[in-house]
């Protein structure tokens, strides 16, 4: 019998947590365990939106001592965080700048003017990647334009996962299904599209050859002396989320459902076509050579912040309230840029019902009944998309992550869509990266190796679809009636 200890380091726009892992080879049991869960925030410091990257660091190394504490042998460490965002260093390893994060308007306009001189086909020809305002691409075009003082002293640019896992280890890497997300990663080759780089104004010094997920990177050396590997998981988070969404075979969507939703399925080839484009499909990297063919939409995000700006304490009874009011009384575009971070968001979303004509939200469990309904008609338009793109329906939707919780709006989801619906794992980024330490143990053959284990060991819920719901008579009314969504919702 061998005993595996695994440690997740799972970071995400509003909170991180660092969470042991017991896997027992013989009888395939995986076991997880919270040790450290510490808030994330935006800070505000000299006109940017940043992260506080040396707080993260300090919460991430209280979480490793207590799994050494907890453990008498580590076998393996894995980091795992949200993608875009990056960390410039000088020769000599030492920051240079602040750690901006990508909800910082610093890029407001960037993107039209790179699809400008550029041409909007053929950067997606290039990347494949779906056209978001915020992407690296057009972080470092702001910072060149902005701070160019800053370009002379930078030797490396670190993707914020990779960034932590130098601080851990003193070694330089760049994952490769994180490293997708910037916008910069030629769809053709798999390395940084040097015409892109140049375009935003940046050495192609400042990025190492992108490396696959699955190998050791280096080592943390933990208070008593004891040196433990650092593997390279699959370090963007929706990645590792994927890994754990127990997909059973080729007609199965998937949903992580967290601060972002995003929305896709997997495949051997990537889809990069016309029809891709229109419908701003991306194209990320996935493990083990395959894409994760997705949409990104605006998420649990505007909830997020509406419950903090209504001062709400109780989610679950915030949404019972919201589950007795009508449905489609108001509905918004959760991806419109307006909501990426206002000022208010609930003033925002308020503003955005009042200008098409809509009734008005007031309470907090109006806000969520329209963050709500809003999300899950955005779910039912995706899907579709994603099924016409590869012309073939799909039979179920798994949501994975945090927001699987909400059975309300998983019902919503599955009315809306008319699927049924699988909810569950809601660890499903933090087992990913737990999966993809014991494939580089050895302890587990692949990715399907690793889904059939998480189908067989974690807890889920089905959530079958009700054509006589209120939100399934919406979707069907709009799908065959010419009126426009604004006098449906009157």
């Amino acid at each position: 019998m061998t005993l595996r200890h695994s440690v997740a380091v799972d970071l995400g726009a509003s909170s991180g947590r660092v969470m042991l892992a017991r896997y027992d080879s013989a009888t395939r049991g995986l076991q997880l365990r919270e040790l450290h869960r510490f808030a994330n925030s935006l800070k505000l410091l000299e006109g940017f939106a940043t992260w506080d990257v040396d707080v993260l660091e300090g919460e991430i190394r209280i979480g490793l001592q207590k799994a050494c504490d907890e453990a008498n042998a580590i076998d393996s460490i894995g980091i795992d965080t949200w993608g875009v965002d990056f960390v410039l260093l000088d020769k000599a390893g030492n920051r240079v700048g602040l750690p901006v994060s990508y909800r910082d308007s610093r890029t407001e306009g960037v993107m039209l003017r790179a699809c400008a001189e550029l041409g909007r086909e053929a950067i997606y020809r290039r990347t494949g990647i779906q056209f978001l305002p915020f992407n690296t691409l057009y972080q470092l075009r702001a910072l060149a334009e902005q701070q160019p003082e800053l370009l002379a002293q930078v030797e490396h640019a670190l993707l914020m996962p990779d960034y932590l896992c130098y601080r851990l280890t003193g070694e330089l890497n760049w994952e490769y299904t994180n490293a997708t997300t910037t916008q910069l990663i030629n769809i053709h080759t798999g390395a940084w599209d040097e015409t892109l780089l140049a375009w935003a104004g940046v050495p192609t010094r400042w990025f190492g050859a992108p490396t696959r997920p699955g190998k050791v990177i280096g080592h943390w050396v933990c208070r008593e002396g004891r040196s433990v590997p650092v593997v390279c998981v699959a370090t963007h988070d929706t990645a590792s989320a994927v890994i754990a969404a127990p997909l059973q075979d080729s007609d199965a969507a998937w949903l992580s459902s967290g601060t972002w939703s995003l929305m896709g399925f997997e495949s051997n080839t990537p889809y990069a076509s016309e029809q891709a484009l229109a419908a701003n499909i991306t194209n990320e990297g996935g493990a083990q050579g395959r894409y994760r063919v997705l949409k990104n939409i605006m998420g649990l995000w505007l909830l997020q912040r509406v419950t903090k700006e209504q001062n709400v304490s109780d989610l679950p009874g915030l949404i019972q309230q919201a589950q007795q009011l009508p449905a489609c009384r108001f509905v918004i575009n959760p991806n419109d840029d307006r909501f990426i971070n206002p000022q208010s968001m609930s003033d925002e979303i308020q503003a955005a019902c009042r200008e098409s004509g809509q009734p008005v939200p007031q309470s907090a469990a109006e806000l969520a009944r329209c963050i709500f309904d809003s999300l899950a008609l955005l779910y039912a338009q995706v899907l579709q998309v994603l099924a016409q793109l590869r012309g073939k329906p799909f039979t179920r939707l798994h949501i994975v992550g945090g927001g699987s919780q909400n059975r309300f709006l998983n019902q919503l989801c599955a009315d809306a869509c008319g699927i049924p619906v699988t909810a569950g794992p809601v660890e499903a980024s933090t087992l990913g990266n737990i999966g993809c330490q014991l494939m580089a143990l050895d302890e587990i053959a692949d990715v399907d190796d690793f889904r059939r284990l998480i189908a067989a060991s974690q807890p889920q819920e089905a959530f079958l679809p009700r054509t006589d719901s209120e939100i399934a008579r919406f979707v069907a009314q709009f799908q065959h009636n010419p009126k426009t969504r604004k006098e449906l919702c009157a």
